[in-house]
């Protein structure tokens, strides 16, 4: 069935107030993108920042009377002119286009990431196969790329690995699959925690090497290497705790970070780690350290 899309050009300060009207005259869905090249980087944990100008679409069913909609659009967000646009999207199976973005991804000389439905490139290499979901992690972002690419390179061999974020265990699993010991997988997010569970069995791991947790569940046994992938605020805020986290001389995969933010990173962590040269992608950084030893 085909569907009628309806783009608004509004402020952040009507962006409400336009959502609003177009739920009532029968929006299926409304979504928000930004309408002047606004970045915003990285909101404070809770907040839900808007650009200043908004680009907003409304998904209507094909039978939607436009000229009806339109008339009341302007009337109760009284506008003499209200900049819109509508389009008819034809019918398409979206899931079947979605999964056209994803193909397989090299991260290092081993390692590959594969979508579940798409023969491995190299089936003599370490393939991890994934399928997108809701939990975040498939290989494609810049920091998931860039940890890829570490544990790729690194000495994995009989490790103990904890992977803070987990999301959708793609860290873990690759771990495991370079040759880890075991992974310890930690979010505040349950469907992450699912989604690493199914990942790991989607990979023929044994549900004896890889354990997971929410945070407040999570055992406080220090591993041989630590993994974060998340934003560069809840790494500050988390230091002490992946600090003791972290094994006498083991090691600290930190990302999430963007590249003007890593020093302010790195500096928090400072007491108890000494950091390599960061490595940058797309202005995300990529920042690992070896413990400290004992004072």
């Amino acid at each position: 069935m085909p569907w009628l899309q309806l783009t608004i050009s509004s402020k952040k300060s009507m962006a409400g107030q336009v959502e609003e009207v177009l739920a009532n005259v029968g929006a299926l869905s409304v979504s928000y993108e930004d309408n002047g090249n606004q970045a915003i980087l990285e909101p404070e944990i809770g907040q839900h920042p808007l650009w200043d100008l908004v680009s907003m679409t409304g998904l209507f069913d094909a039978s939607a009377n436009t000229n009806l909609i339109s008339g009341i659009l302007s009337q109760q967000l009284k506008l003499k002119k209200i900049e819109y646009r509508w389009e008819l999207l034809e019918d398409r199976d979206w899931e079947r286009e979605s999964l056209k973005n994803y193909q397989p991804i090299k991260c290092g000389h081993r390692l590959w990431v594969c979508p579940s439905w798409i023969k491995p490139p190299e089936p003599e290499s370490i393939n991890l196969l994934l399928d997108p979901g809701l939990a975040f992690g498939t290989g494609t972002h810049p920091t998931t790329f860039l940890c890829l690419q570490w544990l790729d390179a690194a000495r994995l061999e009989g490790k103990t690995i904890i992977d803070y974020g987990c999301g959708s265990g793609i860290l873990a699993i690759a771990s495991l699959l370079l040759g880890a010991k075991n992974t310890t997988c930690i979010d505040i997010d349950p469907q992450a925690l699912m989604a690493t569970t199914e990942n790991a069995k989607r990979n023929g791991l044994m549900s004896n090497v890889i354990d997971v947790y929410l945070p407040e569940k999570a055992p406080n046994n220090p591993a041989d290497i630590v993994i974060a992938n998340i934003l560069s605020g809840p790494l500050i805020s988390l230091a002490s705790r992946l600090a003791s986290l972290t094994g006498p001389d083991g090691l600290l995969c930190l990302s999430g970070v963007i590249e003007n933010q890593s020093k302010e990173v790195q500096e928090n962590f400072s007491a108890w780690f000494e950091f390599d040269a960061p490595v940058y992608k797309e202005n995300w950084a990529l920042l690992t350290a070896k413990k400290r030893g004992l004072l």
